[in-house]
């Protein structure tokens, strides 16, 4: 899966800025949260149900995992174990190439992914600790889960996350993840070395 991309792994020099952008940006969200913002360690309803990744995260999952095999190759095994389970189960319903593991473009596609493998496990998640074994090098949309986040439908957040928090209070711990959309010249730059364009799901970018 993802064939092109294994043999091709690049990760650009930046992308340490950017994850490091990235996360002090919510760590400032996290504090302006206080209590409202309720994630902790072990809490992983966030990581059931596939989301889209773009070949960024996707390479930085790769080399996340390549470190995990050297520093704990029982961990990594099961990773990859829970990935090629994931890709069994999911890849006859898959809204985009099977064989590669890119997500299909069109508004059919996307209409499908909305409702797509909604109580599938990331493999990343062990199952015993409810941890992430990639958690240094997990994707963007996982970093800047919790505080509100804006998008097309408006300002949202996890659902387990600020009860009793007034809109204008909601609205105060807004994060900006990205404000000089860094990812955006990277994702140029990687798509550019190796050739590979589009958008996939954890699962396909772990698997052998």
């Amino acid at each position: 899966m993802l064939y092109s991309l294994s043999m091709r792994s690049y990760l650009p020099q930046q992308d340490h800025e950017l994850v490091q952008i990235v996360d002090s940006v919510f760590a400032d969200a996290a504090h302006r949260s206080g209590k409202w913002l309720v994630c902790r360690p072990g809490c992983s309803q966030c990581c059931v149900g596939v989301f889209a990744i773009n070949m960024l995260d996707a390479v930085r999952l790769r080399e996340g995992l390549k470190k995990l095999e050297k520093l704990a190759p029982e961990r990594a095994t099961r990773v990859r174990e829970r990935a090629r389970d994931a890709v069994s189960r999911l890849s006859k319903d898959f809204p985009g190439d099977p064989a590669t593991g890119l997500l299909h473009q069109d508004d059919e596609a996307a209409r499908h992914f909305v409702s797509f493998a909604d109580h599938e496990p990331c493999p990343a998640l062990d199952p015993d600790t409810g941890l992430c074994d990639l958690y240094e090098a997990r994707p963007m949309t996982c970093r800047v889960f919790g505080p509100p986040l804006r998008s097309e439908e408006g300002l949202g957040v996890c659902e387990l996350c600020f009860h009793g928090a007034t809109n204008e209070e909601i609205a105060a711990c807004e994060i900006s993840a990205d404000p000089d959309d860094l990812e955006s010249t990277l994702l140029q730059e990687i798509e550019k070395a190796t050739g590979v364009h589009g958008q996939t799901i954890v699962a396909f970018c772990l698997v052998s």
